[in-house]
């Protein structure tokens, strides 16, 4: 999904959005500091939408808000591995994170990017999707490997790499390792979903 449809997506999602957790609010425009104004306007120049979802907490922190637009600015559009995969591995990483407005987002992006209804049913259920393509297994056999098990296997490491070389390994670390940092951030911050949005079911520990 390009930017520009993005930002009206996004747009009509945050008219929806439920009141912020006293913990980390969204902080409105007009009670920016100096440097989240900055920030505000920088987001706004790259995304061509307002901060929102994830940002919003991050806010707090403008100097880390905007250094994770920009690592995501590259990772969400632009990474070795495509909008179809990346978009898989940002599934997962919600899924282990039980993040629920990470999924709410990225499901239907998913979708409409190639990923089929059956296999994000799978991964929302917790478990391992039939049907994939030989990309879609070494995608998740990677991404589920490294957030259960904290690294990756030789084998799976070699497959990665004989199909999508090094770049887009590190790209596609780097996507997880990405949309795990939003998760926390808004797990943290208890980020309430829109109204009426479905949550994950939460799996056994």
């Amino acid at each position: 999904m390009k930017p520009l449809v993005l930002a009206v997506t996004l747009s009509c999602l945050l008219a929806t959005v439920a009141s912020a957790s006293d913990r980390l609010p969204t902080i409105t425009p007009e009670n920016y500091t100096v440097e989240q104004k900055k920030a505000a306007e920088e987001f706004l120049a790259t995304r061509k939408v307002p901060v929102f979802g994830p940002f919003e907490p991050l806010m707090h922190s403008p100097q880390v808000m905007s250094q994770a637009r920009a690592m995501g600015d590259y990772l969400r559009y632009n990474s070795a591995l495509g909008n179809t995969l990346s978009e898989l591995a940002i599934l997962i990483t919600a899924r282990e994170w039980s993040q629920d407005y990470e999924w709410f987002v990225h499901h239907p992006i998913a979708l409409k990017a190639g990923i089929k209804a059956e296999i994000a049913d799978a991964i929302a259920d917790g478990r391992r999707p039939t049907g994939m393509s030989e990309e879609e297994e070494i995608v998740y056999d990677f991404s589920t490997e490294l957030h259960k098990n904290k690294r990756v296997s030789d084998r799976t490491f070699e497959r990665a790499e004989k199909r999508f070389g090094k770049k887009a390994i590190v790209d596609l670390t780097g996507i997880n390792a990405y949309y795990t940092l939003l998760a926390m951030q808004m797990n943290v911050a208890q980020y309430p979903l829109p109204k009426g949005a479905k949550k994950l079911v939460r799996l056994p520990e």
